[in-house]
């Protein structure tokens, strides 16, 4: 049984070059070995049409992989939010333009309730509930997660939410 730390977090998992599956699976391991941390659930993978293109690019846009894993650590926010972003970089991600193809994306959703507004991080994320692709995989790790009222109108349960999401085109696979 792995280490239990203080804290528990929630982090989206993205690719859609090079392997996305690869990327992903090597992401849950790469979470698994930080300092201070253990990978408690992972969710199974989905695949997910582009979201934020124009038609246009939505031709040259291929589909990505997302995931969701669950996490106990005693990294603060900030340290957990760097340490993803290694792992990001590790992975050989590059940012050209806005929601361009990517090796990989790693996205810190939630740490226990904390509510921050930094320059380097807003938690909780400030678009989740408003992404198929974090909250079906979301829901089905932690399906009894309420969300903040900062995050919902009302605030809410995930599997409620997750309802108004489905027809944006995802797809969990079974692998």
């Amino acid at each position: 049984m792995p280490a239990m730390y203080e804290h528990t977090a929630y982090i989206a998992l993205g690719s859609n070059l090079q392997d996305p599956v690869l990327q992903v699976n090597n992401a849950f391991d790469r979470l698994d070995k930080l300092p201070k941390t253990n990978v408690i659930k992972t969710s199974s993978l989905y695949l997910t049409e582009p979201l934020g293109y124009d038609p246009e690019q939505l031709k040259s846009i291929p589909e990505f992989i997302n995931a969701v894993a669950e996490v106990s650590t005693d990294l603060s926010p900030t340290e957990l939010l760097d340490a993803i972003l290694g792992i990001e970089n590790e992975a050989g991600r590059e940012r050209p333009y806005a929601n361009a193809p990517r090796v990989l994306d790693c996205d810190l959703l939630l740490y226990d309730d904390v509510v921050m507004r930094t320059e380097k991080l807003i938690l909780p994320h400030p678009r989740m509930h408003l992404r198929s692709f974090v909250l079906l995989p979301l829901a089905e790790i932690a399906p009894k997660l309420t969300l903040p009222s900062l995050t919902l109108p009302d605030g809410g349960n995930i599997v409620e939410l997750v309802q108004t999401y489905l027809n944006q085109g995802i797809k969990k696979l079974d692998i």
